[in-house]
């Protein structure tokens, strides 16, 4: 089973509201998730954002992968060193080798 770190949209019609969550990837942007880790406004201003470092960094740990949006999010709280730094692993993991 594949995880992933993202957004799960809330809120009324033209004020949305999301929750970020730990959740199968195969699964409905809106459905069932694994855990809630916290939230993220953009309505408010400055943006609203909440986020649960601990359980974050587990599911970091036990190989999640975040959406982009949510390592930002995750880059700006300073649960994750670097988001360019994360984004060139993952594709250095992703480019197959010249040997």
């Amino acid at each position: 089973m594949a995880v992933k770190l993202r957004l799960t949209r809330m809120g009324a019609k033209k004020s949305p509201f999301y929750r970020i969550v730990a959740v199968d990837s195969r699964k409905a942007r809106d459905g069932q998730y694994i855990e809630q880790i916290g939230y993220y406004n953009p309505v408010k201003e400055p943006a609203e954002i909440k986020i649960d470092e601990e359980t974050a960094r587990k599911w970091l740990a036990r190989g999640a992968q975040p959406t982009d949006t949510v390592r930002d999010l995750l880059y700006n709280a300073g649960i994750i060193e670097s988001s360019k730094a994360y984004k060139k692993k993952a594709e250095a993991a992703e480019a197959p080798s010249e040997e």
